[in-house]
């Protein structure tokens, strides 16, 4: 389904796959507010529009140029009418390779955007963001003796 208008909180992750699969940070950046709050994967936090804008253009030049991001699944929760929080399970495919790394694979991610509808133009808005990796089987990260952040089940 194509979504052009930010009509609902479960059009604010399509429109941002949209905008994020034809290269557009102004597209991503156009989806927030312009005080709002985006943390990415690795926790890097960005404070308004323009940060979020900026650190978008430079990613998606150097780091996801051949990227492909698909909303696999969204769940909006309601906190008032004109006030939601929506999760989207995301995967992201063709990242750009490192010397590490050669062939990065499929990522899945969590986002949670926190939205509200504007009560002049009905359009909703994304007040905060955060990005999550999905690891799967594991159930948090640790840091080892090297200092490198590792990702470790304690069940095992």
């Amino acid at each position: 389904m194509q979504y052009t208008e930010r009509q609902s909180p479960e059009s604010i992750p399509h429109l941002f796959a949209e905008a994020w699969n034809r290269r557009d940070p102004d597209g991503i950046a156009a989806l927030f507010d312009e005080d709002a709050e985006f943390v990415n994967v690795t926790g890097i936090w960005w404070h308004d529009r323009e940060s979020i804008r900026e650190a978008h253009a430079f990613g998606l030049e150097h780091i996801f140029s051949e990227s492909e991001l698909q909303v696999r699944k969204v769940k909006v929760k309601y906190l008032a009418d004109d006030i939601a929080v929506v999760h989207a399970r995301i995967t992201v495919s063709g990242q750009t390779p490192t010397e590490d790394v050669p062939n990065p694979g499929l990522r899945t991610t969590i986002f949670s955007f926190v939205v509200h509808r504007d009560e002049t133009t009905g359009r909703w808005s994304c007040a905060s963001a955060h990005n999550t990796d999905v690891v799967p089987g594991q159930q948090t990260n640790i840091i080892d003796t090297e200092g490198r952040i590792q990702t470790t089940d304690y069940r095992r």
